[in-house]
């Protein structure tokens, strides 16, 4: 006999442990189990091992709303997150719910039941569990390797090539002549550190990025933490990023040009005179058409005038023995090359769902409120904000499923079920982001709809006031039971007794 939860989490990094806290919290009489497929716990902040591996955005808003983070530092390296996730998994009784090597296969939805059917390869046997809702806080890439384009002559190269994603342990990098292809966070942060020991580091790059230094503390959180109750200095310190990151993002989609100057501005005030600014830092599209890249106490600035680092701005043309030449007939001599060209998005973990016998293609349907699909039931699944920290949205997501839970309980129904009633529905792509993993992704996405509750805003205030306290059957979230339960005659008490 399959092994029967009221609700299933899939994963257990930043987000899933979130989602066991919500559940335990808000859902109390509800049983759980949290399934993971690697060995241990913390998602991205424990397969990553990548020397500085760090976050791209500041702690008071990556951190959980219900546990405070503490650390002196604000934007902070991975070790330290995955010690977060860890204590708090440990601090609320998480870690007993928690089985690992678990990896989800596929799920089968059946009406008739109202359960989902979730086959787990476990390593050594397949298993099946059930449970009567689905909650999916798996990520969005895939991870067993990212992206990797396919360049001429890489068979011919004689040095290392390493991939962040799978970095070795006995890699030694000291006194070695390093490229690093790519120019997003994961290069921002591998180039610098690497710099510290290597030889030299150049960080190839097709084309540039913005790049915005920051401290690696916050003063006003540190000042609040000096002055108030950990729990309250948090919680301010939070909605003060919360509220300057919205601002900034709304200030660059209408002041583009403003906000370029302005970025372009401080790089040049970090990196010697005459550097050329407009070759290797001045992107060709406008601020938050892709993630800024956040560089810690202007690491990657320092590298650079000190001659440890450089950039070497222009297309890869193919690998030589030596190294990489770029289209331009540079060559880059190199005895290792990292390969930080990004990631391969991937939905639920690369696991396939069926709805009453039928495939479920996600990317025919629209996504509701950012976190479920139009005719799935009793799904969610968590997709954090591209412009923002990924755990604010989370949170939201976690409190929202409880809310969906306990009004399926106080009127006594099953499923919970977007349905889209107008054929007329403007639909657009899931989001409105130029960088090339979403890019290469956007035909296995979702949609998104053009009005509420099917568009995805990527605003914080709005999804908290439509997740938090927006009504949960509002016309397109509709509450209901298995067709047979449904068709069943009510027994009246006068029936009864007869």
């Amino acid at each position: 006999m399959s092994e029967h939860f009221d609700v299933l989490v899939v994963g257990a990094g930043l987000s899933g442990v979130g989602a066991g806290y919500w559940l335990q919290t808000l859902c109390p009489h509800k049983t759980y189990a949290i399934l993971e497929g690697r060995a241990r716990k913390g998602g991205t902040w424990d397969l990553f091992r990548y020397p500085g591996i760090r976050s791209d955005s500041d702690m008071f808003t990556l951190g959980y709303s219900f546990r405070p983070w503490t650390d002196p530092k604000a934007i902070a390296d991975g070790p330290s997150i995955l010690r977060y996730i860890e204590e708090t998994a440990r601090e609320y009784g998480i870690n007993e719910k928690i089985r690992y090597r678990q990896r989800v296969v596929s799920a089968s939805w059946s009406s008739e039941d109202a359960r989902w059917s979730v086959e787990v390869d476990t390593g050594e046997a397949h298993v099946v569990y059930t449970c009567g809702f689905l909650y999916m806080c798996s990520g969005y890439y895939r991870y067993e390797s990212g992206y990797q384009p396919e360049f001429a002559g890489i068979g011919d190269y004689g040095g290392r090539i390493v991939h962040p994603q799978a970095w070795p342990d006995d890699l030694d990098y000291s006194g070695k002549r390093v490229v690093v292809i790519g120019s997003g966070a994961t290069a921002m942060t591998l180039v610098p550190e690497m710099a510290k020991t290597a030889a030299h580091v150049t960080m190839a790059q097709r084309s540039p990025t913005y790049v915005v230094a920051r401290p690696s503390s916050d003063a006003t959180a540190d000042w609040l933490r000096a002055k108030l109750p950990a729990k309250l200095a948090y919680w301010l310190a939070r909605w003060k990023n919360v509220l300057f990151g919205m601002y900034f993002f709304n200030l660059c989609k209408r002041q583009p040009d403003k906000v370029k100057a302005y970025l372009l501005g401080l790089v040049r005030q970090q990196l010697p005179a005459g550097y050329d600014i407009a070759k290797d830092f001045t992107p060709r599209y406008n601020p938050w058409d892709q993630r800024l890249c956040l560089i810690t106490d202007g690491d990657l600035f320092k590298a650079i005038s000190e001659g440890r680092a450089s950039v070497a701005t222009g297309a890869i043309g193919k690998f030589t023995e030596k190294g990489v030449q770029l289209t331009s007939g540079e060559e880059i001599e190199a005895d290792i090359v990292v390969m930080a060209t990004g990631l391969v998005l991937q939905q639920f973990g690369g696991a396939t769902l069926t709805v009453d016998g039928r495939p479920v293609e996600i990317a025919n349907t629209l996504n509701y409120k950012g976190m479920m699909y139009s005719d799935v039931p009793n799904l969610a699944a968590t997709f954090g904000y591209t412009n923002a920290s990924w755990t604010l949205k989370a949170d939201l997501i976690g409190q929202y499923v409880c809310r969906i839970l306990n009004a399926m309980d106080a009127k006594g129904r099953r499923i919970a079920v977007a349905h889209n009633d107008d054929p007329d529905l403007p639909v657009e792509n899931f989001v409105d982001f130029s960088s090339g993993y979403f890019q290469r992704a956007l035909a296995t996405l979702p949609k998104q709809g053009a009005r509420k509750p099917w568009r995805l805003y990527q605003n914080y205030l709005k999804d908290l006031l439509s997740l938090r306290y927006g009504a949960i059957e509002d016309g397109v979230l509709r509450l209901s039971n298995p067709p047979a339960m449904a068709a069943a005659p009510v027994k009246r008490p006068a029936d009864a007794a007869a």
